[in-house]
């Protein structure tokens, strides 16, 4: 309390503060006084107004203190601002002339002249103070060289802009736009579908009309750019507002979703180009922040393929629950790279270290985690490029089955607390040696789990909209080339979300493991991959077929056109969330105890990796396959 006291004196700008809330204190009180009394002042009433003044004008500035109105900063006044002032207003008032009542009975005192007294010095101070944000939002206040500044400004061209949705987000980005000076956009008008808002005004600024209207509106108005701020719209109503915006022939940009606005704040720097993300725009997650810093808050978590697009979106999410360090691994060199330039510079965290290792090699992570000792896994670490891994099973093996077995094994020697493996929604009823992998690894948490106490889980879901590897950016780069769009089947369908959406959910099941569970994601509905290229070619300002050829190709091998989340008998049940399913062990898949199943599973693996040393394709499908009975191989041809 102190500290803050003494740096407000500090600050020169305290006592301008305070000296004009006295000023005006002082007017206050004098002009209730003339006012009561009709500009005629008695001697004796004007002593007495002389006499409160010496009382009055401290106590208010000490209540005013009190109530931290020198504390912020005038220019950024709000309306929260304005309800403390009210609040110091009241309190104020109402102490002295209970004061005055306790004292002198208001015998001889008006009590008109402190509810004047009152109104007036809410409405000065809170007048100065809207009149200082005016003038810093104008310009007129705050720049060294204002001359300069205005003549510059008054020479630079301002652009006609429309807000599509005359929400909360539509108020703050005009808001923003009308208190700097120095963003040259002229707001024309609003469009939102809303009809009770049409004709009516924002800060001054009419709604136009209904978003269908904008063609028209853009047309008559010389519209030279659309701002998108529907922050909370859904993937329906993004799709639609697009399609309209794309034939004003103007550029477009627009606000993150919400679940990429974390913080809440929307800024005009938040604008952006319109990606495929906006056009899928899934419901806002909630995650319950309190139970998962339960388990990560002051702990120290080791990411594997800390630099890929999951392990890396998840290392920015763990920062907000103030773990004591994180250890990011990876075998990548420029992944690793990549995520440490942006712990140091974007998100200025600094309790990290970088491990470039490899899972398969048991003996440098068996060094990584005695040294620094985590207490939550996050095993984000895999190979998922189906084609690839079915033209090399072998890899498939040593690196998503052994390096999952090694990290498993040494949590359990180490007593690692927790275990959450990022799993696949290939894994259900695979037909590639990659999702039949990642089937085994589920396999091998739910045989380890439990061991020295360590919980291990497994979080299974499907696409990702952005991740390495994924259709997304290949067809915005075949886009860039002129096309064409390569589309593997006119049916093929995949669940797909966001990276922000699935790492927090991942964090959200990895708070209710108890041990030995798989949990899914909710994907919603599969989406067609022939939607998504044509979507796609929309956004880039081109028609489908017309201006960039869609071209099928066949599927690849070891792909399906459709995908699933569980297999037929899994018993799945509802979680608390309701984005996330749960399913239970499935009592030891026929063996009959935990051990019994673990040694079964062993033995097999062990052949695995037999028949990977050998690189016999063959024989590692036909071990799969007596691993993962419903492991059925595809053989696709073009």
């Amino acid at each position: 309390m102190e500290t803050k006291i003494l740096k407000q004196l500090k600050n020169r700008n305290f006592y301008f503060m305070v000296i004009a809330d006295m000023v005006l204190f002082s007017i206050s009180l004098a002009g209730a006084y003339f006012i009561r009394f009709d500009f005629i002042l008695p001697k004796k009433i004007f002593n007495q107004m002389l006499g409160l003044l010496i009382f009055i004008v401290p106590f208010k500035s000490l209540v005013f203190f009190w109530f931290d109105l020198y504390r912020g900063m005038w220019r950024y006044s709000s309306i929260s601002d304005m309800y403390q002032l009210f609040k110091a207003t009241l309190f104020s008032s109402m102490a002295i002339m209970t004061a005055i009542l306790f004292l002198f009975r208001f015998q001889g005192f008006s009590r008109g002249v402190f509810l004047i007294d009152a109104q007036m010095t809410f409405i000065l101070t809170g007048g100065l103070r809207i009149l200082i944000r005016l003038l810093y939002g104008k310009g007129y206040l705050g720049s060294k060289n204002k001359e300069k500044s205005f003549k510059k400004l008054s020479s630079l061209p301002l652009k006609n802009v429309i807000l599509v949705g005359a929400g909360d987000a539509g108020e703050k980005t005009l808001r923003e736009i009308k208190d700097n000076p120095f963003l040259s956009y002229k707001v024309i008008g609003f469009v939102d579908d809303d009809k009770t808002k049409h004709g009516r005004t924002i800060h001054g600024v009419r709604v136009l009309g209904s978003i269908d209207q904008l063609p028209e509106i853009v047309s008559r108005y010389n519209v030279e750019e659309i701002l998108i701020t529907m922050p909370s719209a859904t993937g329906v109503q993004m799709r639609r507002v697009v399609n309209i915006c794309e034939n004003c022939k103007v550029p477009y940009r627009t606000l993150p979703s919400l679940g990429e606005l974390i913080d809440g704040r929307v800024s005009v720097k938040a604008f952006r180009d319109v990606n495929y993300s906006d056009l899928l725009r899934r419901e806002p997650v909630e995650i319950e922040i309190e139970s998962i810093k339960g388990y990560l808050k002051g702990k120290t978590i080791l990411v594997t393929g800390a630099g890929g697009s999951i392990g890396s979106e998840l290392c920015r999410q763990i920062i907000r629950f103030n773990p004591a360090l994180i250890v990011l691994l990876d075998a990548s060199e420029y992944n690793l790279y990549s995520i440490q330039m942006e712990f140091e510079y974007r998100l200025e965290f600094k309790h990290y270290e970088i491990i470039l290792a490899n899972i398969r090699d048991k003996w440098h992570i068996e060094k990584v985690i005695r040294k620094y000792k985590p207490e939550v896994i996050i095993h984000a670490a895999a190979y998922k490029h189906v084609p690839i891994l079915e033209l090399h099973p072998w890899m498939a093996v040593f690196n998503n089955i052994l390096g999952t077995k090694n990290l498993l094994e040494l949590a359990v020697e180490n007593r690692v607390e927790r275990v959450i493996m990022i799993s696949t929604d290939k894994a259900v009823n695979p037909a590639n040696v990659m999702g039949a992998s990642k089937r085994v690894c589920e396999l091998l948490v739910q045989a380890l789990e439990g061991e020295n106490g360590t919980r291990m889980i497994c979080v299974r879901f499907g696409n990702v909209i952005g991740s390495s590897g994924s259709v997304v950016p290949l067809f915005k780069k075949q886009i860039e080339e002129g096309g064409p769009v390569t589309v593997t089947h006119p049916e093929v369908r995949r669940f797909f979300m966001t990276i922000p959406e699935a790492c927090q959910l991942i964090l959200q099941a990895g708070a209710m493991g108890n041990g030995g569970e798989i949990f899914i994601l909710d994907m919603g509905e599969p989406i067609r991959i022939l939607d998504i290229a044509k979507d796609l070619i929309r956004l880039a300002g081109k028609e489908p077929d017309r201006d960039i050829e869609i071209k099928f190709i066949g599927l690849r091998p070891g792909e399906k056109l459709y995908e699933e989340l569980i297999t037929q008998g899994e018993g799945i049940v509802r979680t608390e969330h309701k984005k996330i399913w749960v399913l239970r062990p499935n009592n030891w898949f026929g063996h009959k105890n935990k051990e019994s199943f673990k040694k079964w599973l062993y033995c097999k693996i062990a052949e695995l990796e037999k028949a990977a040393y050998k690189c016999d394709n063959e024989t590692i499908r036909k071990i799969l396959k007596e691993i993962v009975p419903e492991y059925n191989p595809i053989r696709n041809s073009n």
